[in-house]
């Protein structure tokens, strides 16, 4: 069983003096920021010129300033940035302002295990990882409680790496909740598995799968999407709340037979299959080539399945019945930020 380290384990003091910088002010970025500058911790924000979060970040009282500088000023450094863009802006602004005794702190390994950008030997290099959005990590922060979080090390030159990711994760509230230690190669090769298998790609395939066959033999799209759709978030919040055991609790013994008994004909060993050559390419590293190289050509195939999936005639009912629901919040998916 792995150890949970809590306050009493992590040490504020260890940033006493420092100056932590927060490259980029997004989801997470704006979280970190805000709850360590709520904890005590002098922190700085670090921004390309031109950038629309530069007033939303003065508005909420950081110093600003453009990204070089920023890592010239700070001791601890957060890239809170887009995994494609961590690279470039590496080598331009990073790299060349890094020095001797500093730290670089990642929410995410993407960068460092596949080698995008590569840092120098003589930095500190940590993972601090809240395993929820932003937001989450915020609100939960300011009603006194926290996120559960991640810690790793990948460089320890200064042989207080460890000390300074479990400060950090205190600074923001991790360890109010409980931090595990992990490795960037774990962290990094399992979140993208589940995003890819599971929580999105696999969700989202087997909702539009499972919609059309409705409607294929005739059904409303109403009634498919009530049931395909809607009510998933019942059933997710139980399994979240207790499990898959306290989730089947809860359900009739109708829904019950049908689980145990169905779902392991739809979800099979095929799929289990095909689960495991997702993960070979992961850990195989094809995955982030072809990630960075469709990056790199202007996510052309990226937006062309983005833009079909929004076509989908599931997107339309949905849009119509959820109207007709006053406790939905009503927002656009335009513009709207990645969780991290």
């Amino acid at each position: 069983m792995a150890k949970i380290y809590t306050d009493k384990d992590a040490d504020l003091n260890v940033l006493k003096g420092k100056t932590c910088a927060v490259l980029g002010f997004g989801s997470q970025g704006h979280a970190h920021a805000l709850n360590l500058k709520e904890s005590g911790v002098k922190v700085i924000v670090g921004l390309y010129p031109g950038s629309k979060s530069r007033a939303v970040a003065e508005e909420k009282g950081f110093a600003v300033f453009d990204t070089g500088e920023a890592v010239k000023r700070a001791d601890v450094i957060m890239i809170a940035l887009p995994d494609t863009k961590q690279a470039a802006a590496f080598e331009k602004d990073i790299r060349p302002n890094l020095a001797k005794g500093k730290t670089l702190v990642f929410s995410h390994g993407f960068s460092i295990h596949f080698k995008t950008l590569v840092p120098p030997t003589n930095v500190n290099v940590i993972m601090v990882a809240p395993k929820g959005p932003g937001h989450i990590v915020r609100r939960q922060y300011t009603e006194g409680k926290g996120v559960p979080s991640l810690i790793a090390v990948y460089q320890n030159p200064g042989k207080d790496a460890k000390k300074i990711a479990l400060a950090w994760a205190k600074g923001i509230g991790g360890t109010r909740a409980g931090v595990l230690e992990t490795d960037f190669k774990e962290e990094t090769e399992t979140d993208l598995f589940g995003e890819q298998t599971v929580l999105c790609g696999g969700t989202t395939a087997l909702v539009q799968a499972g919609f059309e066959v409705l409607v294929e033999a005739g059904y409303s799209p109403e009634m498919a999407y009530f049931e395909c759709l809607h009510e998933l978030k019942l059933i997710v919040d139980l399994m979240n709340e207790k499990g898959i055991a306290g989730m089947r609790f809860s359900i009739s013994e109708t829904a019950k037979w049908g689980d145990v008994t169905v779902g392991p004909k739809i979800i099979d060993a095929s799929v289990k299959k095909r689960m495991k050559a997702a993960l070979k390419d992961i850990q195989s590293g094809k995955f982030a080539k072809d990630w960075v190289k469709e990056y790199e050509g202007g996510y052309k195939k990226y937006n062309a399945l983005l833009k079909a999936g929004e076509k989908h005639q599931i997107e339309k009912t949905g849009e119509k019945l959820r109207a007709m629901m006053p406790w939905m919040p009503k927002r656009s998916i335009k513009g709207v930020q990645a969780a991290y």
